[in-house]
């Protein structure tokens, strides 16, 4: 059975961008870079959010021509980064909108309602794992119905004061159980954890 795992940048509070949807404050970390790279081949499958998917439609297409910032605005060229251009553009794109016409992005598809069962029937195909990158929405949604697999979050040394909750209009709690925790010169901690069964 296919794995969700979701990859997070939050802050010590939980937010996971700005109020405005801004998340230049990411603390850019090579080493993190590079550890996140390294799971890049368990993975075939992206699922993203509409804000995300406009944020990274914008950047990744042209990420491996001159050189240019991350989706975040930091302007670096590490081979982890191209290692991520790459799999950003040839990898398999869910999109969730109500709202988005026609995708001009490569290998993205188009769903208009998230379908807990339909996302169940996904996990029950034949792949590797699936991820979420960003997408706070998607990540509260699949929360709610116990859809999420891995939790993988990167806490950044950042107070933001007021943002966007991670885990927005998630009614119910969940135990988790840590995998993994690791810190990195920068003070970014990486904290992986699965959900309890």
């Amino acid at each position: 059975m296919r794995r969700i795992v979701m990859f997070d940048r939050v802050t010590p509070e939980g937010h996971f961008a700005r109020p405005d949807g801004n998340t230049g404050w990411f603390v850019m970390d090579y080493e993190l870079e590079q550890t996140a790279a390294n799971h890049l081949p368990d993975t075939d499958a992206i699922l993203l959010g509409r804000r995300t998917y406009e944020m990274f439609e914008k950047v990744w297409p042209r990420a491996l021509d001159a050189p240019a910032s991350d989706p975040h605005g930091v302007e670096h060229r590490s081979p982890a980064m191209r290692a991520f251009a790459k799999f950003m553009n040839e990898t398999t794109k869910w999109v969730f909108s109500r709202t988005l016409g026609q995708l001009g992005w490569r290998n993205s598809r188009l769903v208009r309602e998230l379908d807990p069962r339909e996302i169940a029937a996904m996990k029950r195909q034949p792949g590797k794992d699936m991820i979420i990158l960003g997408s706070g929405s998607i990540v509260s949604q699949l929360t709610q119905h116990a859809l999420i697999d891995e939790y993988q979050l990167v806490v950044s040394p950042v107070l933001l004061g007021e943002g966007r909750p991670l885990f927005d209009g998630v009614a119910k709690s969940t135990r988790l159980d840590l995998l993994e925790a690791q810190a990195f010169p920068t003070g970014n901690v990486l904290l992986r954890y699965a959900r309890a069964s």
